[in-house]
């Protein structure tokens, strides 16, 4: 056995097995195969919380959202690093990944397609956490010594809570989100998508599907990811606008291309997606199983509560924290109402979910476009590629400004130095070890982060009701 493999067999066993028996528990009385994650019912509660305490500021502010995202109230000379648009550019880059095509096709593999209609009710409430948590982003960034914007989760835990006379919690809070991220970002948000990745240019090109292929194309990757992050938020936010609009739209034109060919069997795939979604037929374990892995899926999607998005967030221009938590709402809707749909939509159209040999992921998805378009296989690759590599720039500015928090800004190069070994690693690794990693890094976020924010949801709703009473008496300007 080779060094990669034993140090692979090491990280399953070892690192992955002990975070799962904190995270995981076994929902054996129903279904001995369902895993139910703990926080991922953190998260729909939170989120549902959240929904209600803000007055469904999820629909109530959408077209508000949609018109600060084109620049309508956007001041030039607020104080920030990035607009609007480049801020929501960037955190869709790191939730638009391969989730949305491989993870998607998981859920509807083990979960049926009645795990769809859970997964776009969970992208609707997931908003107004993703609102919550970029509001509160802005409210307390702060502007670091060499002059960049620091915000987000690890700021407002200990700033916000010691506010209202929890300092201890909130640092000790602010200690274990900063950890956790860090980890999520080596993990979910680079590893992972470069083992996707790989997995379908291994596929498409026969030639690399080998451990040299892998090493080579991980060098690769790496190289390319370490010429966008060493310039920092600026170069990202530049490089996240441009990509993630084309990525996004090619993505979905595809998609519907498919979908008009299957014109004639879409009626029945919604009506299986809504009918098995309370199906009973397979018993309790059938019907947990479609909303367990729905709720799972946006969870690990849109990130929504996870606390991530804040820290980009933070960095955009305006003098309103409220406008950013709106603009931020748009995310889930993007990445799991609309992108997500798509692909669970292709998979049950084709009937590529019912086909054996395939392993629940990306080669599902694959082989349901090529049904329709043979030459597809290629072009997923591409978007693959796209995909994974607009999470890793994100996601690196993520663990980075955790990393700073904890080690100081003197050490950013060696974190940006292990983040891009970890991409190589990622496509060398197994898949299994990577996944189940990356996915508990990043729903052990949660648990910090939605405290926190649950505990200072009456300070967002103060902002938001003084920030709605000022758009309708056309306080607000625009631009």
């Amino acid at each position: 056995m080779d060094l990669l493999s034993q140090l692979d067999g090491w990280f399953s066993t070892y690192v992955v097995d002990s975070i799962r028996a904190v995270i995981f528990f076994d929902l054996a009385f129903w279904d001995p195969d369902v895993d139910l994650p703990l926080v991922v019912v953190w998260l729909i509660i939170g989120a549902t919380f959240f929904t209600l305490r803000f007055q469904f500021v999820n629909f109530r502010a959408f077209r508000h959202a949609i018109d600060c995202t084109r620049g309508r109230y956007t001041d030039p000379r607020a104080s920030g690093e990035i607009s609007h648009f480049q801020a929501l550019s960037a955190a869709l880059s790191a939730t638009v990944g391969l989730g949305n095509i491989a993870g998607v096709a998981f859920a509807v593999g083990v979960g049926g397609p009645g795990a769809v209609f859970w997964m776009i009710l969970a992208g609707f409430l997931g908003m107004s956490s993703k609102f919550a948590e970029c509001t509160l982003g802005q409210l307390f960034r702060t502007t670091r010594a060499d002059g960049h914007v620091s915000g987000g989760a690890m700021h407002y835990l200990r700033d916000g809570l010691a506010e209202i006379g929890l300092a201890r919690l909130g640092k000790a809070l602010a200690i274990i989100f900063a950890l956790m991220c860090i980890g999520a970002s080596l993990g979910g948000g680079n590893m992972y998508q470069a083992n996707q990745s790989f997995a379908q240019v291994a596929t498409t090109v026969p030639f690399m599907a080998s451990k040299a292929g892998a090493m080579s194309f991980g060098l690769i990757l790496a190289f390319l990811v370490g010429i966008v992050i060493i310039g920092g938020i600026r170069r990202i936010g530049e490089v996240a606008a441009r990509l993630v609009p084309f990525m996004c739209i090619l993505y979905i034109l595809c998609g519907s291309a498919l979908l008009i060919v299957h014109a004639a069997s879409l009626g029945t795939a919604l009506e299986t997606i809504v009918s098995q979604a309370f199906s009973w037929q397979a018993g309790a374990g059938g019907f947990f199983g479609a909303l367990i892995q729905g709720f799972r899926r946006a969870a690990f999607s849109n990130e929504a509560g996870a606390g991530s998005a804040a820290i980009i967030h933070s960095a955009a221009r305006t003098d309103e924290p409220v406008r950013e938590g709106i603009v931020a709402l748009l995310e889930p809707f993007i990445d799991t109402v609309i992108v997500c749909t798509i692909t669970a939509l292709v998979i049950v159209v084709t009937g590529a979910y019912r086909q054996p040999g395939l392993d629940g992921r990306i080669a599902m998805t694959s082989w349901a476009f090529s049904t329709v378009f043979p030459w597809f296989p290629p072009m997923l690759a591409f978007i693959a590629i796209l995909f994974a590599f607009s999470t890793m720039i994100s996601w690196s500015y993520y663990g980075e400004q955790c990393w700073v928090r904890l080690f100081g800004v003197r050490t950013i190069l060696v974190y940006k130095a292990l983040f891009l070994v970890c991409v190589w690693l990622g496509a060398v690794f197994e898949a299994k070890a990577v996944v189940d990693f990356g996915d508990m890094m990043l729903l052990g976020m949660a648990f910090p982060n939605l405290v926190g924010v649950v505990l200072l949801s009456g300070r967002i709703k103060r902002e938001l009701d003084r920030y709605l009473a000022k758009l309708r008496a056309g306080e607000l300007r625009r631009y």
